[in-house]
């Protein structure tokens, strides 16, 4: 072995790998292309199984990572994305990444792991019915690119080795994988299928929100990974579009790594979408082609051979893909070990530490939506004596915190189990599950709710509702569950908290309209610690800063527009509104970025830059715009992002003032609005958030700065990114109300 020039570790990655391959013949090459990787025996080559899942935790989906009693019986398991992406806290979001990561190769020592995780979800919730909400950061293609680069850097960075000058040397902790690349978000409505469905894209849409994640994703996060998904794009498979995959992951953006297709993507390809009616050899070669170097499958394993004999193929394309493996893998450590990761063990999984993290991501996470009077918090030395009605289908939740792709958790810690161990409780589900079928159990939670000093009543949904491969086909909470929150909230004899579990948004506007309601917080799927965090912010141990990552829209707007319609624009001609925020401007139940405190905060914004003057030189054009009609047209209307050196930048401070008594933890929100009467842009959208700690009365002034193109481009019809002229509007948005100033950015061209 030691003969062997794949073994030499004085040798680049590129070389060792160049030389492993060419020492393969034509069938074992081919027995590394599958997920489940043959290995070759008389090279020493081990099988390695390339499928594991650590979405919010170590999971046990794929064919590398299993738990069992003796060995790892359980892996900590956070609260589901789009709780943990509520938080807006760019360092809890690598903090996880890195807990998990440790927990991972300390799973990969025992041998109950691997070493490429293919998560995060980073996919855009363009329509409230998608099943798949809980496993995604949101709606907003900045803020779902960010928590990608961050989650991203926690699993792989290895500390001191972020950014060397070679990126395909740099070590992996693990190796991360972002998908569902591209405009996929839609699994099974109404009949229609992830399988079959072609999602029709504009190419505005798709730079603007469906590929912009990614490009973060491989540019900022650096990612060893990209998943192809199961869709068309515009007539294409998305794993057989060499625009997709050749042109833009890896010659455009620059990954440093692997393509690899959603599971059994190809076999989709060839026997239901029947793309170009191609045969199964022929299916292989269009996807090998086009870029795609592993398939979660076993079509590159039993049909490339035929491909290649047939001459559809070239083995050069083989080599390509094996490359692209072989050096992950070896940034890794597979080849080599790492040294710094030796010492993980068994103690590194479900440490105090991490499940400290896990309760304090769903603290950070949970949104506060209603506060009347200020009810919340309940006083914990108030209630120790008295009586706390625990009601609802969630209130003795489990399995339905930790949402899918969780693996088994280290423990539960159930809403019961929170208040339990603080006061006198009264349990009554109410509904013995979210369906709610039957309302004879409503009088039983009637009756605790009359004895009771306060009633928390734990309402919403689970993965019987929303799930991969199951949308959902209305927006209300299911069965009695209503009923039993009006008729309980009617007869209670103290305050009623709603406490409502699910990802995608509810229209609860009966309880928000409740007087009978007094508090409303949404806790999304929590994780194992979920009951824990839930009663540390209800009794006021922790101050609630989270906010809503997607619109929760009214019930109606789900019979606006079908499921399957992709324009995020509203189309006025089929009375179709827009789709989240950016684009959506009808009523809401609760908009995007809304969350309450305990505590108000007023911002202060000193005197700063109000306008930029961008002098273009002899080599860079004035770029037109479509504006209504009648409205005043800028001599420079624009100016491509492309021909700009993109240096320049503006920043403010702003001082945020607490005007609670209690600590709280304020998350700042800054979107940025282009300049009016421009035809087919944005409402308004993210440009860059903070989340801060500020003691009780006091302030802390926060500083922001933005380049220009990332902040004020816009994205035309003709999907040129381009900076526009005019007067842009700065809005700094506090979860409630907004603080605005205007920047003007003024062209010039000497001509």
């Amino acid at each position: 072995m030691k003969k062997l020039g794949f073994c030499d570790k004085s040798l680049p990655f590129e070389v060792r790998s160049k030389e492993l391959i060419d020492r393969m013949t034509l069938d074992e090459k081919i027995g590394q292309l599958g997920d489940i990787a043959l290995g070759v025996p008389r090279l020493g080559l081990p099988p390695y199984n390339w499928w594991s899942e650590a979405l919010h935790g170590v999971s046990n989906v794929g064919h590398a990572t299993f738990f069992d009693n003796a060995t790892v019986p359980g892996a900590t398991s956070f609260p589901t994305v789009i709780l943990t992406s509520a938080s807006f806290n760019e360092s809890l979001w690598k903090r996880i990444g890195q807990a998990v990561s440790t927990e991972a190769r300390a799973m990969y020592n025992l041998g109950v792991a691997g070493l490429t995780f293919w998560s995060p979800n980073i996919n855009v919730v363009r329509d409230p019915r998608w099943g798949r909400t809980l496993e995604t950061p949101g709606e907003d293609p900045f803020v779902v690119g960010t928590y990608a680069v961050n989650y991203v850097r926690g699993l792989q960075d290895v500390e001191g080795s972020e950014n060397p000058k070679d990126l395909n040397s740099r070590p992996l902790k693990v190796a991360a994988c972002c998908k569902h690349y591209a405009a996929y978000d839609l699994d099974n409505w109404l009949g229609v299928d992830r399988y079959h469905f072609n999602a029709k894209v504009t190419e505005q849409d798709m730079i603007e929100t469906f590929l912009a994640p990614f490009e973060m994703c491989v540019k900022e996060g650096d990612v060893s990974s990209v998943m192809c998904s199961y869709n068309q794009v515009n007539g294409i498979p998305s794993c057989a579009d060499p625009r997709l995959l050749k042109q833009t992951v890896r010659d455009e953006w620059g990954l440093h790594g692997y393509i690899v297709s959603d599971c059994d993507s190809i076999e989709e390809i060839y026997k239901h979408q029947q793309w170009l009616s191609d045969t199964q050899e022929e299916a292989v070669a269009q996807v090998l082609k086009a870029g795609l170097d592993l398939d979660c499958g076993m079509y590159y394993t039993n049909f490339t051979k035929n491909a290649v004999l047939q001459g559809k193929v070239r083995e050069g394309d083989i080599n390509n893909a094996l490359r692209n493996l072989y050096v992950v893998l070896m940034r890794l450590g597979f080849f080599d070990g790492s040294p710094v990761f030796e010492s993980l063990h068994k103690d590194d999984i479900c440490s105090k530490e991490h499940i400290e993290l896990a309760a304090e991501a769903a603290r950070e996470g949970i949104v506060l939506l209603k506060n009347d009077n200020d009810t919340l918090p309940l006083r914990p030395d108030h209630y120790k004596e008295k009586h706390i009605a625990i009601i609802g289908p969630h209130a003795n939740a489990t399995d339905a915190m930790i949402g899918n792709y969780a693996g088994v958790p280290c423990r539960y810690t159930s809403p019961l189990d929170g208040f339990n161990d603080t006061t006198n409780v009264i349990f009554e589900p109410g509904c013995l599950d979210v369906a709610c079928k039957n309302e004879t159990h409503i009088f039983k939670a009637m009756q605790a709710a009359k004895k009771a000093d306060a009633t928390i009543i734990f309402a919403g949904i689970d993965l019987s509702v929303e799930a991969e491969s199951l949308d959902r086909v209305n927006l209300s909470l299911p069965g009695y569950q209503e009923q039993l929150i009006n008729q309980t909230a009617m007869v209670a004899k103290g305050p009623v908290i709603l406490v409502i579990l699910s990802a995608g948004g509810i229209d609860i506007g009966f309880a928000k309209g409740n007087p009978s309601i007094s508090s409303i917080i949404w806790a999304g799927y929590p994780g194992e610690e979920g009951g824990k965090a839930i009663a540390d912010v209800i009794y006021g141990n922790y101050n609630p800063g989270g906010r809503l990552p997607v619109t929760w829209y009214e019930a109606n707007y789900i019979d606006q527009l079908p499921m399957t319609s992709m324009p995020l624009r509203p189309i006025d001609e089929l009375g179709y509104p827009g789709r989240t925020y950016k684009f959506f401007n009808g009523s809401t139940v609760y908009p995007f970025g809304y969350g309450l405190s305990y505590s108000t905060f007023n911002y202060t914004l000193p005197a700063s830059k109000r306008a930029m003057n961008i002098k273009l030189n002899q080599h860079q054009q004035c770029h037109d715009l479509n504006y209504t009609d009648g409205a005043h047209r800028p001599p420079c209307p624009s100016i491509l992002v492309d021909d700009m050196q993109c240096k320049d930048e503006f920043n403010f401070d702003v001082q945020v003032q607490n005007n609670g008594s209690s600590k709280g933890n304020h998350v700042i929100l800054v979107y940025s609005k282009p300049p009016n009467n421009i035809i087919r842009t944005y409402l308004k959208k993210v440009i860059g958030f903070k989340r801060v700690a500020i003691p009780g009365k006091g302030s802390q002034t926060v500083n922001f700065n933005f380049n220009i193109c990332k902040s004020l481009s816009i994205v035309d019809y003709a999907a040129n990114n381009v900076v526009p002229s005019g007067e842009h509007t700065i809005i700094l948005d506090n979860g409630v109300d907004a603080t605005t100033f205007p920047l003007h950015i003024y062209l010039t061209k000497d001509y």
